[in-house]
């Protein structure tokens, strides 16, 4: 009996080695060696609980001895017992109910969005960002002296960005009104609530340049722009930039990314 454990076990562990060597690679591009060895090892013990469960417990019961059949079948009956034993052929019952248990478990990691943010931005500490095409519905100075409106698709993304980005948000704006709107705006969708973003870190200028020189100023990791012009200025100064457009820049440099919107960067567009 015990060899028959012994057996069945090593049968197991053959089979989860074989499902790992095919099945690991892409799960491995998502996680960290401490990840992966954590998954590894827990997989590793619930299947062996599995197969230990369902291992019938107690003592067995003897069976009857049973008459000596006759010569004539005492040798066959005992050849096709060696073979069976010594083949070592697995149920494929048994090694269907296997790999399901694995493949239940093994099944592809998602990434939360935070993970793809953070991931995206190649965990930059620092970002810039402006208003007007990307944050709020207008495009331009002049609609917001009517109305400012901020795109509700790009809410989750930007309380992502701010959990772990130092972000400030800035706009030209033509009148002290304009920027009583965007702060009321930002207010009233909950910006300010997750403690990431303060009304300090957003900034209002009277000019194009104005936006420039505070990028330039603050030195961010990335800067998020709907301005092919300022997209281009900037190239050489900033690190990494995402032009937000549906028209992408003819020749952007190797450090200028482009998406049609700040969520379909990240994915949730």
């Amino acid at each position: 009996m015990a060899d028959n454990s012994k057996e069945d076990f090593l049968q197991l562990v053959k089979r989860v080695g074989a499902f790992l060597t095919l099945k690991f690679s892409n799960l491995f591009r998502n996680l960290d060696s401490r990840s992966v060895g954590a998954i590894a090892g827990l997989a590793f013990a619930v299947v062996f609980t599995w197969r230990i469960l369902r291992t019938p417990s107690g003592p067995q019961r003897r069976q009857p001895k049973r008459q000596a059949p006759t010569s004539s079948n005492s040798g066959g009956s005992s050849h096709e017992s060696v073979n069976a034993s010594s083949s070592g052929v697995s149920d494929p019952s048994e090694d269907s109910r296997t790999q399901n248990v694995i493949d239940e478990f093994f099944q592809p990691v998602k990434p939360t969005l935070g993970q793809i943010v953070r991931q995206r931005l190649s965990e930059g500490r620092k970002v810039t960002c402006r208003l007007l095409g990307v944050i709020l519905e207008e495009s331009s100075a002049e609609e917001l002296q009517k109305q400012a409106t901020v795109r509700s698709s790009v809410l989750e993304v930007l309380l992502e960005i701010t959990k772990f980005c130092d972000l400030y948000l800035m706009e030209r704006v033509l009148d002290d009104e304009s920027e009583k709107k965007v702060l009321t705006a930002l207010e009233d969708a909950g910006v300010f609530t997750s403690g990431g973003l303060v009304k300090d870190k957003v900034l209002f200028c009277s000019t194009e340049n104005g936006r420039t020189s505070f990028v330039r100023q603050l030195e961010p990791d990335w800067h998020i722009d709907s301005n092919p012009e300022i997209i281009t200025q900037l190239a050489r100064f900033i690190k990494y930039q995402l032009h937000i457009s549906p028209v992408k820049l003819e020749r952007p440099a190797s450090n200028v990314f482009t998406a049609t919107s700040l969520e379909q960067f990240f994915g949730c567009g």
